[in-house]
């Protein structure tokens, strides 16, 4: 009989990193590990990093610094590092944390059960040394597809996707490698709702963002593959997709379709059992009138738009080498609303940026003010490794960037507030997903992201909490605020499905 072997999973950072631990989880069930919920109860910890901001990082190395304390008095026998940090920094990061057993990149993910049990053998694993990842592949985006099949791409899959010695009938709930650059996927929860990748990489050159460099060009997933993926999603009881790469605006250029996303998107409302399909990432500067139309016009598809704008100044939106300014994200934000008043928008907004005025900060909040946005992210502005931001002269000093920050947080908070408070009255189709002894049973609305944009707290008329289950869709009437979470008043209605 095989040796049992567990591994745990934790993730941080973002949706994108979520959906490369489930290939990773998928590869690892296809190989014969076990997959167990908690790191200590694991005999191999693996924790899938976020390498994009100064907060982020710490919390990464954190949860390797916790895990690796399991070692002492647990099961588990060693912690691996994957993800962003481990692939921005590779060989450095293993020096500086000789707490991490192993510090694997993107190029790794294809053999990883191989490279576990080495390393839970007590044997060692080189760690990998950064590289450009852009220069991987032509320059030219409809040259890529052809020559990516030679390069790592997590959330794509491989050409070689199956372990030579894994079972011929891979184990219950994972996702089937339907295609020649389709991933193993295994979900690590339950939840219904879950992202799909629908490309990896970025040609945009922001100025302050060094994801580029560690997750290479722009590649789009075939449309076929995230139609299949999605598909099997359904088949595990999730309700709503979300799909996620660093520019969905960009999807299909390197297919020969720039407007590719036009047309799935309905076949993806399509698919039996889903009831869902959200789309993050949107870049403002390459937002079509026809993108705008089957976002506010397709059934299923929410009207929700997480638009990158982080900044309205157009002297400090050049200097992020990004484009726009306040006015014209307004008449963006408008055309939107004139198709679908109720529809959501968030975005993330960086202060304090390199040669920031005061009169530039005073622009940026004109246009929080009037944007009527249901979520907003503010950072302060730190230089990132690699960065052409980081060698801007003209830096502000830190408490100057505090104190922006500090100020368009509250600004943000009481604006946010205001917003959900304008939907008062609105019928919301929430999807209902958890449920908490104190508060009951909780979702989200149509305007509301996973985790970043705020929940709904179900209630009835007479102030009881109703009989619900997660992955029911129902008919609600916001009724009040906490913030930006609303309550609201089951109509005990299927919303319109």
């Amino acid at each position: 009989m095989p040796e049992r072997r567990t591994v745990a999973l934790v993730t941080l950072g973002c949706a994108r990193n979520e959906v490369d631990s489930e290939e990773l989880a998928g590869r690892l069930a296809a190989d014969g590990w076990e997959l167990v919920e908690n790191a200590e109860e694991a005999d191999v910890a693996v924790v899938n990093t976020c390498g994009f901001v100064e907060a982020a990082k710490k919390d990464s190395v954190d949860a390797l610094l916790e895990a690796n304390d399991l070692k002492d008095h647990g099961r588990t026998q060693a912690v691996v590092a994957v993800g962003c940090m481990a692939e921005r920094y590779g060989k450095e990061l293993a020096e500086a944390l000789p707490e991490a057993d192993g510090v694997l990149g993107f190029d790794d993910y294809a053999d990883i059960s191989n490279r576990l049990q080495t390393i839970l053998s007590g044997g060692s694993v080189e760690a990998h040394t950064p590289r450009d990842r852009r220069k991987l592949l032509p320059l030219s985006p409809v040259e890529r597809q052809e020559a990516a099949a030679a390069v790592a791409l997590p959330g794509h899959g491989d050409a070689a996707e199956a372990p030579t010695d894994a079972p011929a009938d891979l184990p219950e709930g994972i996702a089937p490698a339907s295609g020649p650059r389709a991933p193993l996927r295994r979900r690590l929860d339950t939840s219904p709702v879950a992202s799909v990748k629908l490309a990896s990489g970025c040609d945009r050159r922001c100025s302050f963002c060094a994801i580029p460099s560690f997750r290479g060009s722009f590649v789009s997933r075939r449309p076929s593959d995230v139609l299949n993926e999605t598909r099997w999603l359904a088949e595990q009881g999730v309700k709503e997709v979300m799909l996620v790469s660093e520019n969905n605006t960009s999807y299909g250029k390197d297919l020969g379709d720039i407007r590719l996303l036009e047309s799935l998107l309905p076949e993806l409302a399509s698919v039996d059992g889903i009831e869902r399909v959200r789309v993050s990432y949107l870049q403002p500067a390459e937002m079509r009138p026809g993108l705008i139309d089957v976002l506010t016009s397709t059934e299923k598809v929410v009207p929700y738009f997480d638009l990158s704008f982080q900044h309205s100044a157009p002297d400090v939106l050049r200097a992020m080498r990004r484009f726009g300014d306040t006015d014209r994200f307004l008449e963006l934000l408008e055309t939107i609303r004139s198709k679908a008043p109720t529809a959501g928008a968030r975005s993330n907004f960086i202060v304090g940026f390199p040669g920031e005025t005061e009169a530039d900060f005073a622009e940026l909040e004109r246009f929080v003010t009037h944007a009527r946005l249901d979520a907003i992210g503010v950072f302060g502005y730190s230089d990132e490794d690699g960065t052409e931001a980081a060698t801007y002269e003209h830096k502000l000093a830190q408490d100057v960037v505090d104190e922006r920050l500090a100020h368009l947080s509250r600004l943000a908070e009481e604006l946010t507030a205001q917003r959900a408070e304008e939907r008062l009255g609105e019928t919301l189709e929430v999807l209902v997903e958890s449920f908490d002894e104190e508060d009951g049973w909780i979702g989200r609305a149509a305007h509301q992201a996973p985790e970043t944009d705020g929940q709904v707290f179900l209630t009835t008329a007479d102030g009881t909490s109703p009989d619900l289950a997660p992955g029911r869709m129902v008919r609600a009437k916001a009724v009040g605020t906490e913030g930006v979470d609303l309550v609201a008043e089951c109509l005990f209605e299927e919303a319109g499905r």
